[in-house]
């Protein structure tokens, strides 16, 4: 009896416990699966064995990256045309300041940096992951064309790491980034009997035809680098709240149905803003009872595979421009400062905070480029377009770098204490 009394007593302080992360309708929690075949190879250094991920030059301490988006296009220049960053002074210049500030990881976005980024990655001893921008707004992603024209930008991309790069200190490569809700409708309204993919190393499950989509790609990708490198690295697809994999929110811009999980690679990775939609919906988190926290305690909570936040950050510009969007635009430099603060103070506090193995904030410099309205968009800081002032420094004449506020210092303090 008294067994039977004790059994009952946890049972009830279990459930106690579980029933604020259980939710009530989530694509996490729908049997979704997501796995490796057994003949796949692992990488050679970063590694995810289970739900933990490990360097195997230090197997026995703990990874975590302490990351910052890097895009560096300064004043003038902008990739909408296919231009590169400029081989220059600017690595040798950005890298140290990035260390000094305790980061240890880059999450890198043009598709083919130059040596010179490469040789201040070297010098400073940082790693980086390699971010492969997909074409976000297509009606279908299943289809034939859109597959072919997508997979040579990641194998052209995959080639430049190899040839330019440095395969050694890359972490991952993301396959896409963003995917828009509409399209993510469409593509899944097109093909409602397609649930499964079976390929060579990536093997998915009772999924939405996009997520099968992006296990396609991703699947070939790692072929293509195995088959023509004779090794892989880590494979991640890049999504945001606004679309799941989270779907017991008002705000999803998808029907629940249709939230799309990105676990189809070694790892879930995902950009997590503290205004976004299904964040700001969330409730309290356990301790600091911030919705940021809540959110990232169910995620945690309901996700099998390691989790990277790839992007979190705040626009410093001058307006706020969407008022249906708020958050997006119009902070004041002390106000970020104090946010990432409390978004580190969320993400080491959280239940669950061991599944997530880095914060990347977004991004080092405003992006003057953003988002291409004119032809001479990049030689302008447009005040009205929040996307152009994520840096956490500005631009000034000769290219600069200016501090905003505390807020490079608060990023110093937060990743280099202990």
């Amino acid at each position: 009896m008294h067994r039977l009394i004790l059994f009952a007593l946890c049972i009830s302080v279990f459930f106690a416990c579980a029933l604020p992360f259980l939710p009530i309708s989530s694509a996490l929690a729908a049997g979704k699966i997501a796995e490796m075949t057994a003949q796949t190879p692992e990488p050679k250094r970063l590694v995810v064995r289970g739900n933990i991920l490990k360097d195997m030059r230090q197997p026995e301490s703990p990874v975590f990256f302490r990351g910052m988006g890097y895009s560096p296009f300064l004043i003038g220049e902008t990739p909408l045309t296919g231009a590169d960053p400029k081989d220059d002074g600017r690595f040798a210049q950005h890298l140290p300041m990035m260390r000094e500030l305790g980061i240890n990881y880059l999450h890198v976005f043009p598709r083919h940096m130059p040596a010179g980024f490469f040789e201040a990655l070297d010098k400073e001893d940082l790693i980086y992951g390699q971010d492969i921008w997909l074409f976000p707004y297509e009606p279908d992603f299943l289809d034939p064309g859109y597959q072919a024209r997508q997979l040579e930008v990641i194998k052209d991309v995959i080639d430049h790491t190899y040839k330019v790069g440095r395969p050694e200190r890359l972490v991952l490569f993301s396959i896409g980034d963003e995917l828009q809700a509409a399209s993510v409708s469409s593509t899944n309204a097109k093909h409602p009997n397609v649930s499964e993919y079976v390929g060579k190393h990536v093997v998915v499950r009772n999924r939405s035809a996009t997520e099968v989509a992006m296990a396609k790609l991703m699947d070939e990708a790692m072929d293509y680098e195995l088959s023509r490198y004779g090794q892989r690295h880590l494979y991640c697809h890049t999504s945001w709240t606004h679309i799941g994999p989270i779907s017991d929110r008002p705000d999803l811009e998808v029907r629940p149905e249709d939230a799309l999980v990105p676990d189809m690679g070694d790892l879930i990775c995902m950009n997590i803003y503290t205004y976004a939609n299904a964040v700001r919906t969330s409730g309290p988190g356990r301790s600091t009872g911030t919705s940021y926290q809540g959110y990232l305690e169910q995620l945690a909570w309901e996700s099998h595979k390691p989790i990277i936040i790839t992007q979190v950050g705040m626009s410093t510009s001058p307006i706020e421009p969407k008022a249906w969007v708020p958050g997006f635009g119009g902070h004041n430099h002390e106000t970020v400062a104090t946010t990432f603060e409390q978004i580190w103070r969320d993400l080491n506090s959280a239940q669950g905070r061991n599944r997530f193995y880095g914060l990347v904030f977004f991004e080092w410099q405003d992006e003057w480029w953003k988002s291409g309205e004119t032809d001479d968009d990049a030689l302008h800081h447009a005040t009205e377009d929040p996307e152009e002032w994520f840096g956490i420094y500005e631009l000034g004449p000769g290219n600069r770098l200016i501090p905003k506020g505390r807020i490079p210092d608060t990023i110093k303090r937060i990743y280099t204490e202990p």
